[in-house]
């Protein structure tokens, strides 16, 4: 055992037990489709917090949702087909609704032909599960607050099965109006839009008909039944937008207009609704007058009213004219003038005698040229001045000509103005919607893309006049956490060189607000090439008089002026606990009310036990409520109770949802049962955390989740997967599927092998060199355990880990094997190869991101090359497969290209997958599943001593690759 090591288990006994998995077999991939599991992203309480619904059932198969009461064990299922559905509650908690689709092999099939598959909805009441459901449906919404009506809009097809929309198409279909209270229902035809606002007595909708034909903006008073047309014309009407508080709504027209290749729009404001009567006001996407020349209204986002109903926020774009079609007329300027000096413009057909005497005495006239006719070059200018690379420019094409200048146009003035521009891109509103701030990039933008450190002038823009004031030069965003207004709007919160400040938007003047507070808010754990990058904050109090910022450790309530400061944790640095996050309970709080129980999501450093801490109404200081070797998700609170709602999961036990009724979560009843396959596959039995030193002497961890059927004494075959720091998500359970990278954790677990996940803390300009300083004394430690055999220790990473990978084995002979996914291999040609998928180059990811190097190589040559995979290319020693796609966008194809050959040409062992028309990972299910069980296979081979696959051993000629895929066809 190295002496610098020191090594730390935490591991609950109960997951060493050797008989727990005894009698259990382990997955195969070929199993992965009939694996079950709930899909918890989608799991929704009702608003009263007494019932829950899920959907649960196979990675590929059919699915089932499953309603319970969360106060017994009352439970429904609903089989609801092969794919998963949205879950809506009313609000009143009476009903619940969610579609059914077709099963599994019928959508395949459907996707496979190119045809729809549609759903059904169905909705259930919730007092004596009575249902009703409804064919071919599209979109479905409760009517809010009032709960009385279910709108359903059904599937809209062209009039002819398969037929394509002509033009003058209508976009709408049959919408239902169904009382849930009296079970009559009234169908309204054409409908392309709909929106109920708040308390539900109002169904805002627009018509899109074939023709144009009643096309409109209507509101229903779902009170009375009654109906008003609020506007028609032969347009299109789109976006509805209600207010918050439901008493204005504003929407988009559009029509065609020759003169632009695409429609124009204008955009219709409705407030003071009452009854049948509604303000109605519409703005023009064409006046010049107000809207800049040559921009119009922009399609690409919505308008909204103003808190106060005095202004509506839009944004406009660039209007792309079309080509004027050329005359068939002859202009005469100079010829045919008459004796009043007036232009003629004549028809060879019905010249006069007199003109064309003129003409021919004119000198002859050139042909015309037909452009369609002409020949242009294909290609790109790219020149050294330009801000943005040309790729970067054409891969961001669309954004561009999508992009939104945001707007105000006040009612009352009928004033336009522009709040954004060219070079303030975006403003974001204070809450009293009289400011905003916005951020000029445009001065430091040619610097950014080449070297990654962005700056930006802040700027404070007054809504009613679009002036903007400089408030803050030259802001170093890369260091930054954002920016907040306070509730007041008084005061926006800012990260500047280590410090929080406060700026005063009406003086200007700015306070550091943390410079006499004895901690450090520069976040201790980054150690990218960005200076003093900051730690976390919360924002503003509800009262506007504090903000919450967390140093490393503690969390700090903060005057605004900062004259006060005090921890709302106790000593945390000493426990080595911090906080992760804080649980969103109220939705209509847009900032944390100090009057009001909050609970935040915490972690222990040390131990990587994770849990929730409570701050009660009023108090001062938190409490930790739970703190485990598990994995917590934030609580959610319902609506409509004192229900509390969360996630908890282990790296051997699948994530569960839990519900308490005590605001300390002692209470509590798991509410779902996610461990179905548990009873048949053997799986991990748990994880523990190993404490070393690296070779740069600092104290790092690593953490080891063992095989299935572990007992103690033994050791294992061990994967050691890699990227950076890992260690947080100890406790994070695996779901066995089949991954974009190749590898998953709970498939390795369950066949034998441990797996070994190091944190990498980085030296500048030495990153392939710290990977080896941590990762290296990392597997030594975890040998030293007993657990891990020292014989058969093999490594894999993708991207960034895939990088460390083809780097650490130039080395170390430590790894009999090797699996590099997407491997940057050379740093210098990589330097100024480009990112693809964003059209940049990677020069700024090296200088500011996980590159971690500190200029170009021409400054940095030793750097460079000291950290590079190819230029160490003679002492690899360890087998190696390089997965690399021909379309990768992020790490360029040539980077596994260059370390294959170079490999290739030592006759080292090295096998290269490619899967064609792939980028980065692996996104077609097929490409997932060939992968995954290659990587196995070459696995099994070196640290199991089974056959090798002879795709590794002898390789497939190209003439023979079509059978050889056919026999592997999944």
């Amino acid at each position: 055992m190295n002496k610098k090591s020191i090594l730390f288990f935490a591991c609950q006994l109960a997951w060493l037990l050797p008989h727990a998995q005894e009698g259990k077999k382990p997955l195969s991939w070929q199993e992965i489709p009939s694996w079950h599991y709930i899909r918890m992203n989608g799991a929704q309480p009702s608003a009263n917090g007494n019932w829950f619904a899920y959907v649960s059932g196979p990675s590929e198969g059919d699915l089932t949702l499953t309603l319970r009461s969360t106060t017994d064990t009352l439970n429904y299922n609903y089989k609801i087909g092969g794919q998963s559905s949205p879950i809506t509650f009313s609000n009143n908690s009476q009903y619940i609704g969610f579609y059914e689709s077709p099963g599994f092999k019928e959508i395949k099939a459907n996707e496979k032909a190119k045809r729809p598959s549609s759903k059904k909805l169905k909705i259930v009441a919730l007092k004596d599960t009575a249902s009703l459901s409804f064919d071919k449906v599209q979109s479905f919404t409760f009517s809010n607050d009032d709960n009385k009506w279910i709108a359903i809009r059904f599937d809209s097809t062209p009039s002819a099965p398969g037929a394509p929309r002509g033009e003058d198409s209508g976009r709408g279909a049959d919408l239902l109006l169904y009382n849930l209270q009296t079970k009559k229902s009234f169908n309204l035809g054409n409908v392309s839009d709909y929106k109920f606002n708040k308390s539900g007595q109002y169904l805002a909708y627009t018509v899109d008909a074939n023709g144009k034909n009643g096309n409109g903006i209507f509101l229903m008073d779902m009170t009375t039944g009654l109906t008003s047309a609020l506007q028609n014309d032969e347009a299109n009407f789109s976006k509805i937008n209600w207010n918050k508080e439901g008493n204005a709504f504003a929407l988009l027209k559009s029509k065609k207009d020759k003169k632009y290749k695409t429609p124009v729009y204008s955009l219709i404001g409705v407030k003071n609704i009452k009854g049948q009567q509604a303000e109605v006001f519409t703005y023009s996407g064409l006046d010049e007058n107000q809207i800049m020349a040559g921009y119009g209204i922009s399609q690409n986002t919505g308008a909204s009213w103003s808190k106060d109903l005095s202004t509506v926020f839009f944004g406009i774009a660039k209007l792309e004219k079309t080509e004027e079609p050329k005359s068939t007329e002859k202009k005469i300027d100079d010829l045919g003038k008459d004796s009043t000096n007036t232009k003629l413009a004549v028809k060879d057909s019905v010249a006069t005698d007199s003109v064309k005497t003129k003409l021919a005495k004119a000198a002859p006239a050139k042909p015309q040229i037909n452009k369609k006719d002409l020949e242009k070059p294909d290609m790109i200018i790219w020149n050294w001045q330009d801000k943005r690379l040309q790729s970067a420019q054409r891969t961001q094409l669309q954004r561009d000509k999508n992009f939104m200048i945001m707007s105000a146009w006040n009612v009352a003035s009928n004033k336009f103005v522009s709040l954004a521009d060219s070079a303030i891109k975006s403003v974001a509103l204070a809450p009293n919607q009289s400011i905003g701030y916005g951020l000029d990039f445009s001065p430091y933008e040619y610097e950014a893309n080449l070297d990654g450190q962005g700056y930006g002038d802040l700027y404070i823009v007054d809504v009613k006049t679009g002036s903007k004031k400089l408030a803050i030069k030259k802001l170093y965003m890369n260091a930054s956490r954002g920016f907040a207004f306070s509730p007041n709007s008084d005061f926006l919160l800012y990260y500047n060189d280590g410090n929080y400040y406060t700026l005063n938007v009406n003086t200007s003047q700015q306070k550091n607000i943390t410079e006499n507070i004895p901690s450090s808010f520069i976040d201790i754990y980054d150690d990218h090439n960005v200076s003093k990058v900051a730690t976390t904050n919360y924002g503003w109090t509800a009262d506007g008089k504090y903000v919450l910022l967390k140093d490393n450790f503690d969390l700090w309530k903060v005057s605004a002026d900062g004259k006060s400061a005090a921890t709302l944790t106790d000593d945390w640095k000493s426990k080595k606990l911090t906080t992760r996050g804080v649980s969103n309970l109220y939705e209509d709080d847009e900032n944390i009310d100090l009057k009001k129980d909050q609970y935040f999501t915490i972690l222990n450093q040390e131990t990587k036990q994770k849990g929730i801490a409570y701050l009660p109404a009023g108090h001062s200081k938190m409490q930790i409520l739970k703190l485990d070797d598990i994995n917590m998700s934030s609580v959610n609170k319902v609506k409509n109770s004192n229900t509390f709602f969360y996630i908890k999961e282990s790296s051997n036990q699948a994530p569960e949802y839990f519900v308490s009724q005590d605001k300390f979560l002692n209470n509590e009843n798991q509410l779902t049962k996610n461990r179905d396959n548990n009873d048949k596959y053997a799986l991990s039995a748990g994880s523990k955390l190993i404490t070393y030193v690296s070779d740069h002497g600092d104290t790092l961890q690593a953490t080891l989740y063992l095989p299935a059927n572990y007992v103690e004494g033994q050791s294992y075959p061990t994967i050691t997967y890699i990227y950076e720091r890992l260690t947080d998500d100890k406790n994070t359970y695996a779901q066995p599927g089949y991954p974009g990278g190749g590898f998953n954790r709970a498939m390795y677990n369950s066949n034998g092998y441990a797996v070994l996940m190091p944190d990498i803390k980085y030296k500048l300009n030495d990153p392939g060199m710290s990977a080896v300083a941590c990762v290296i004394p990392a597997v030594k430690a975890a040998i030293a355990t007993g657990i891990v055999d020292e014989k058969n220790v093999a490594i894999h990473g993708h991207s960034w880990g895939g990088y460390q990978t083809a780097f650490l084995i130039t080395q170390t002979n430590i790894f009999k094997a090797a699996v590099a996914g997407a491997p940057l291999t050379n740093m210098i040609s990589m330097y100024s190869l480009i990112y693809w998928n964003s059209g940049s180059s990677n020069q700024a990811i090296f200088e500011s991101s996980q590159g971690r190097l500190t200029s170009g190589y021409w400054d940095n040559w030793e750097a460079y090359t000291r950290n590079s995979p190819i230029f160490h290319i003679k002492k690899v020693n360890t087998p190696l497969i390089i997965m690399h796609n021909d379309k990768d966008g992020a790490v360029d194809y040539t980077q596994g290209v260059e370390y294959y050959n170079g490999l290739r040409r030592l006759n080292k062992p090295v096998v290269m997958l490619t899967y064609n028309g792939e980028n980065h990972g692996l996104a077609k299910e097929v490409n997932k599943k060939d992968y995954a069980v290659r990587m196995m296979e070459y696995f099994d081979h070196y640290l199991k001593g089974k056959e090798a696959p002879t795709w590794w051993s002898k390789g497939v000629d190209y003439m023979d690759l079509e059978k050889h895929l056919e026999e592997r066809a999944f």
